[in-house]
């Protein structure tokens, strides 16, 4: 029988990357000429992606972007956020514990996130676990017909899965946001929530299988899942 596997998103799930991200998008309004954004009152851009990211950050200051103006930026934004990738970011209280203990019960793990893989796992390996995880899968890991597949679509879920040797049918996937849970549901995964991660609506709302609020829960709600 194929080994359970543990999916997790990124940003906002295993690690508070808010921080990082945030003030990369301040260098670039800075340089736009707008002013930057507190952290707190801009926790909510984050957690669908660096392109929404942007959008998002120039309409609260009222500017619009082009597409083509959206991704010059984008490229801008990866290569000034790789340079202070962990500068602020940590990972969340009792990621590593969890992560020791699903591995000690013969659990695989893996990450489908929709940022970007290259800074993925350069993230990873800066906060030293990007060992752990038998997959690492980003926004533009997989592609069909020369179009990138991520979440919500369930195939980036499932591919995740394949790639790190596991099964869809022995599965729980780990996020902080209706884009996971959505992802989750499309491809017929349990779904375990985080209520601390980036949402502009309370996990509880949008129809996880469970929620909790600290990973030290997480084994317990896996096995009640599996159960």
């Amino acid at each position: 029988m194929t080994a359970p596997i543990l999916v997790l998103d990124l940003d906002g799930t295993i690690a508070d990357t808010a921080a990082d991200l945030i003030g990369t998008l301040n260098v670039i309004l800075r340089r736009e000429g707008h002013a930057p954004l507190p952290l707190e009152s801009a926790r909510e851009l984050v957690g669908a992606g660096a392109k929404a990211m942007l959008e998002r950050g120039f309409k609260s200051a009222a500017a619009q972007l082009t597409p083509d103006r959206v991704q010059r930026l984008f490229e801008e934004f990866l290569d000034i956020y790789e340079d202070r990738i962990a500068d602020e970011t940590t990972l969340y209280p009792g990621v590593v514990a969890a992560l020791d203990r699903f591995e000690d019960a013969g659990w695989k793990l893996a990450v489908c996130t929709n940022k970007i893989e290259r800074p993925s796992n350069k993230l990873l390996e800066a906060l030293g676990v990007a060992d752990r995880f038998a997959a690492i899968c980003g926004q533009n890991t997989f592609t069909i017909d020369g179009a990138p597949v991520c979440k919500p679509d369930a195939r980036a879920l499932l591919m995740t899965i394949e790639r790190a040797g596991g099964s869809p049918t022995n599965a729980i996937m780990v996020g902080d946001s209706v884009t996971d849970i959505r992802t989750a549901q499309n491809a017929r995964v349990p779904v375990v929530a985080v209520d601390f991660g980036y949402t502009d609506v309370p996990v509880r709302e949008l129809g996880p299988d469970r929620v909790i609020s600290h990973f030290d829960a997480l084994w317990d709600a896996a096995q009640s899942l599996r159960a």
